[in-house]
């Protein structure tokens, strides 16, 4: 579920970024310097999970987080992580 996908930090730096805006493939391989493939495979785990959801826009496929319950489930998660990493500094 859920936290198997997190777990990931591939998929959670591709979660950081659509939960900034909407995304295409090639606009995340480059924010996220990776390759357009590794982005493809991790989106598609995404969307087979629920979190992430795609739309056409002409030829290209636009990503964002698939509601406001991902986005604040994400968010909440974030946020506990930085509290975590503060008490231990």
């Amino acid at each position: 579920g859920f936290f198997r996908v997190i777990s990931d930090p591939t998929r959670v730096r591709i979660l950081w970024a659509l939960d900034q805006g909407e995304l295409c493939v090639g606009d995340l391989s480059v924010l996220l310097d990776m390759t357009v493939s590794a982005i493809s495979h991790q989106l598609k785990m995404l969307k087979d999970t629920g979190l992430v959801k795609a739309r056409r826009d002409g030829k290209h496929m636009i990503y964002s987080l698939d509601d406001e319950h991902v986005r604040a489930v994400f968010e909440t998660a974030v946020e506990h992580l930085e509290h975590l990493h503060k008490e231990k500094e």
